[in-house]
C-alpha cells in the first residue's frame, strides 16, 4: 500500500512547483508552507492582518479537505518577515485554535515567496 496521500483542495492556493499541498500518512498529515494567495485569484492579499488571516484560512481548507479541522494541528512553524507581527499571530492564533495549542516555532526570515508576510506550515494528528 502507499504510505503517503495527496491532500489537494481548490480552496487553497494551488502548488506553484514540484510538491504537494500536504501529504497524508497513517496517523499524521503534513501541510506544505501556506502563504496568504487568495486561491481564487492566486494574488497575495493585502495588509499584514489580512496576510495572516489568509495563512490561515488556507491551512484551515486543507484541514477540512482531509477530513480534518484547524484543533489537529499539533505543530506549526511560522515564518514572518517582521518579528513585530508576532503579536498578531499571537492574537489571531487565540481566535483560531482551543487550548491545547499547538507546539509552534517562529521565525523571522529575510524573504519569503512573492515577498508576502507569512508563511506557515503545519502538522496535524488524526488521532485526537
Amino acid at each position: 500500500t502507499n504510505m503517503k496521500k495527496k491532500i489537494s483542495s481548490k480552496k487553497a492556493p494551488a502548488a506553484i512547483g514540484p510538491y504537494s499541498q500536504g501529504i497524508e500518512t497513517d496517523h499524521l498529515i503534513f501541510l506544505s508552507g501556506q502563504i496568504p494567495l487568495d486561491p481564487k485569484t492566486m494574488q497575495l492579499v493585502e495588509g499584514d492582518e489580512k496576510q495572516i488571516r489568509q495563512v490561515f484560512k488556507n491551512i484551515d481548507a486543507l484541514c477540512t479537505e482531509a477530513g480534518l479541522n484547524i484543533n489537529h494541528i499539533v505543530k506549526l512553524n511560522v515564518s514572518l518577515h517582521d518579528l513585530s507581527l508576532f503579536n498578531l499571530v499571537n492574537e489571531i492564533m487565540e481566535e483560531l485554535f482551543t487550548e491545547p495549542y499547538p507546539a509552534r516555532a517562529a521565525l523571522q526570515v529575510a524573504r519569503l515567496p512573492l515577498d508576502s508576510s507569512i508563511e506557515v506550515e503545519a502538522i496535524l494528528t488524526k488521532t485526537i
